[in-house]
């Protein structure tokens, strides 16, 4: 567990309703500033292809939003510094507009088959693509450079592991097409020697 994460998490409020739930409360002393990020943390994020992003509008009430592209499109572009390409979507820009107001941020990333999540808390920018092209370059996945229109870097703060127990193993279609694809050759391949036998 990250020390900062939970630093950061146990508020006077969470911790009155530990003691009201379990008769004491958690408390975190001498957290480093920043929870720095490991090769393992770098590699997590470096293969995923969605994730969840929560921020706060000016009201403060909070906005949670899917991110998706190809493995890889979110990027650890330098020391708890990671960054993604934002594509031409539905043009209503909540997130874009509350990072501008308020820049904290909330990033939950999920890894179904291996029932693994990791949180982040950090500091969010967003940053216009036609201004910062060789940074649009580095951020776009391969062939979507063309439908980038903004840059998203994120100072991580902190980060938590969470534990797997109710995590339900989900998998895409291409996990699942990987799997069958040699099920489903033997089964051709008995099916073509079977049709022999039979003329």
């Amino acid at each position: 567990m990250a020390e900062k994460f939970m630093q950061m998490a146990l508020t006077p409020a969470v911790q009155r309703a530990e003691d009201r739930y379990f008769g004491r409360h958690h408390v975190v002393e001498d957290a480093p500033e920043i929870d720095a990020l490991t090769p393992e943390e770098t590699t997590f994020i470096a293969s995923r292809d969605s994730f969840y992003m929560g921020t706060v509008t000016e009201t403060g009430w909070p906005y949670i939003q899917h991110r998706g592209g190809p493995p890889g499109f979110v990027k650890v572009v330098g020391p708890n510094l990671i960054g993604f390409a934002d594509f031409k979507g539905n043009r209503q820009l909540l997130s874009t507009g509350n990072l501008d107001a308020f820049d904290r941020v909330a990033i939950f990333m999920m890894d179904y088959p291996h029932r693994e999540r990791l949180k982040m808390l950090g500091h969010a920018r967003v940053l216009d693509a036609r201004e910062n092209s060789e940074l649009a370059d580095q951020l776009s996945p391969e062939g979507m450079r063309s439908k980038v229109e903004r840059l998203f870097l994120i100072k991580v703060v902190s980060f938590d592991w969470n534990c797997p127990q109710y995590i339900t193993p989900r998998f895409t279609a291409t996990e699942v097409e990987a799997v069958t694809a040699p099920l489903k050759a033997r089964i051709a391949e008995l099916e073509g020697q079977l049709a022999a036998r039979q003329t």
